[in-house]
Formats: structure tokens, sequence, C-alpha cells
């Protein structure tokens, strides 16, 4: 921003040698017989300070993808010199403080949304941290300082721009607000608009203690339905007896498919379905007379070059026919509509007590917790690999070395 001759009068010249002092950064401004606070106003330079008064680098660390393929590690390449993006008038620069791991980071750097985008570009969903600059347009809404959570591609990166309609204010930067943006978020609106969830129906949460089931099995619980949730060992059925669930099948040690046909023989009302092949076609063989089976995801395909695992397609119409059931497809970009509508409800519930969310952090992988960039290859991994309780976040730490 300039300074204009008519505010520089009305400064003491105490005052005036403390904002020159402070040059390059934000000016503050006398209208109305006040001092405005001051908006750090990007579009037009470089030059600023972050709002602890450390100077916010050239230069930034970010994963890039590079090559196109479902080999996360081959796909994608950390940048260590990448430029600080410069926000426009209408977006703010977010120092992201955390950021989450999603299965369909692999669909992403493998092309599988948008055949026409083409390496080198960005990757990371989510993102959680400090409002450190922005446009004059954005800073009617938002100030320096402030908490903000976002989902917008490229969060995998230190420093990413936001455009502010899309930011979500924060009281406070915690990564349990990170869990609710996608998986939260999903598992809302798919059990809302398609799940016609009421009370006594039995609902199927398949990878239950995942980062969307856990939320799965809440809000259906919260329907006041009977839950039932895959998981892959004793430690996450105990996280989900904890949430509410009310029978856990672990597929490691139980055959899923016999205790579905044992325990529930007329079947279940609906299911929450991430899983894909064999997971798919039982819990499909499981649905009650009017049922509906919701698919928000097939990650034990994500990892194969075609993105699929085989399901006994072949059958479905039969199936669904004698049955009247049904199968439904959710993906969250066609329900952004109600994604803040949805987002509030599940701030307030959190606020209030009402949700768990459950973080991890990767503190009981081989290599410790997931901190830096670096440490997103292990974090997709490890999910991979089944192990999390819930979201995983990395946590990108920031040092401060104030100059004032």
């Amino acid at each position: 921003m300039s300074f204009s001759a008519k505010s520089g009068a009305l400064l003491s010249s105490r005052a005036a040698r403390w904002w020159w002092r402070r040059q390059p950064g934000p000016a503050w401004s006398y209208v109305g017989g006040s001092w405005s606070r001051p908006i750090l106003d990007m579009s037009y330079s470089r030059h600023f300070l972050d709002f602890q008064g450390s100077s916010i680098p050239s230069s930034m660390k970010k994963l890039v993808v590079t090559k196109l393929s479902q080999n996360f590690r081959e796909a994608v390449t950390l940048q260590q010199d990448a430029p600080v993006p410069l926000p426009g008038d209408g977006d703010l620069l977010v120092r992201n403080r955390f950021v989450g791991i999603n299965a369909s980071d692999i669909n992403y750097s493998a092309g599988r949304y948008d055949a026409s985008v083409k390496p080198p570009f960005d990757i990371g969903f989510e993102g959680v941290g400090d409002v450190v600059a922005l446009g004059l347009s954005a800073s009617a809404d938002y100030t320096v300082g402030q908490a903000v959570a976002y989902v917008k591609a490229g969060s995998f990166a230190e420093y990413t721009v936001v455009p502010a309609r899309h930011a979500v204010p924060l009281p406070s930067v915690k990564p349990e607000f990170l869990t609710l943006m996608v998986s939260g978020a999903t598992a809302y609106l798919s059990l809302k608009e398609l799940g016609n969830l009421s009370e006594g129906k039995k609902v199927l949460v398949t990878a239950a203690a995942g980062g969307t089931g856990q939320f799965a099995v809440q809000l259906a619980k919260k329907a006041k339905c009977h839950v039932i949730g895959t998981c892959s060992s004793d430690e996450k059925g105990g996280f989900l007896k904890s949430i509410g669930c009310d029978r856990t099948i672990n597929y490691k040690t139980e055959n899923v498919e016999s205790v579905l046909r044992k325990d529930y023989p007329e079947g279940v009302d609906v299911v929450y379905e991430s899983v894909g092949g064999k997971m798919f076609d039982l819990a499909l063989n499981s649905l009650a007379i009017k049922g509906c089976l919701i698919v928000i995801g097939f990650i034990t395909g994500y990892q194969n070059p075609t993105g699929l695992q085989p399901i006994k397609a072949e059958l479905l119409p039969a199936k669904l026919l004698k049955k009247s059931a049904s199968v439904r497809g959710f993906f969250l970009n066609h329900y952004l509509s109600e994604y803040k509508m949805a987002l509030k409800h599940l701030l307030e519930m959190y606020e209030r007590g009402d949700l768990v969310c459950e973080v991890d952090f990767g503190d009981m992988s081989p290599e410790g917790k997931f901190t830096g960039l670096e440490s997103v290859f292990r974090a997709v991994d490890y999910m991979y690999m089944g192990k999390n309780i819930g979201k995983i976040v990395v946590e990108l730490p920031h040092s401060v070395n104030s100059k004032l």
C-alpha cells in the first residue's frame, strides 16, 4: 500500500520514525480519527512481513506431480526452491500448519480426475494454517494472523494461495478441524443425501476406523441406527466401540460374510462403502430389501494401473432387481452447493463435544510422527497399509525468527 502525504502529516514524529523502520511491510492509515489495522497487499509487491514480524521467504518447499503414475513415490517430486506464490486481490496467502492425507491423492497423481491436466501440477487437497498476507478485497472478511481451513488443490506446500471465498475461518489452528473438510463432509453429505437414515436401520460401514469411516459411524449413531463397522485390528475395533459402533468385525480374524449372514439374516439397510473389490461384492450381497449401497471410494484398486479391483458386476442387475435395492455413487465435488451447510453443522457438533475427530499423526509408524512435507510419502504408504486410526494428518512446522 502507498502512504499518502495527508496521512503522514497526521503522524507524530515518533510514530513516523516507527512506521518507516517497519518498511517494507504493512502501512497503517489514519481514518476518522483512529488508526486502521494494517493490510498486507501482496498483489503489488513481494516485500512484506508476516504477522509475527518474520520475513516470509521468497522460496518454499512443495510437492509436485512430475509424472502420471498410481505409484505416489514415482509420480511426486519434492521441490526445494519453489517461489512463494503471490495472492491476488481476493486471495489469502496461507502458511500451512497441517495438511490432510486422502486415499484419492493417488488418483490425482495418476491423472484420473482430469485427463486434460498434464504434469507438472501441484497436489494435496486440504490444509489448515494462518493467513500471513492477503489482497485488498480479501481484507474485507479476513485479517493477517487469522486461522483458516480450506479445500483446494496444492495444499502439499509450505504456503498456498487460497481464494477468500473458499476459506473457512476457524477459532484456532487445530488438526481436528482438518478432519472435517473432506472426510467429515463426505460422510455427512453422502448419508444425508443418499442414505435416508432413520431410527432402527442397520448401517454397515466398511473401513470404519478410517478418515471418513469414523464420521459415518458417529453420524449413523446420531440418527439412532444400528451400526456395524469392519476394521483390520482389535485396536481399531476398540476405537470403533468408543465412538458408538454396535458391532465390529475384524476382517483379519473373522469372516465378514459369515458374520453378516448369521447376525443379520434379513440384511443391512445402508452400506457406506469405500473399499471396493471383494468387500463391495459381499456388502452388495448383504443388502436388505430396498437397501442402498453408497460408494464413496474403492481404495483397494487405487494403486492398480486401472484404478479398479474386479467385482462381479455381471450379476448386479439381477441382485438389485431381486431386492429392489440400489447402488449410489457419491463424489463430494458434485455436492458443493451443500458443502458450507454441512461443514457449519460439523464444526458446531465438534465445538459442542458431540463429534470425535480422531487424528493420526503416525506416531506409531516405524519412523515416527509425520512431520514436514518429506513425510507425506510415508503417510500415503501408511494409509495404504491400513495402519491408520482416524484421519492421517501431516504437521508442517515453521520456525519464526522475529526481527522486531
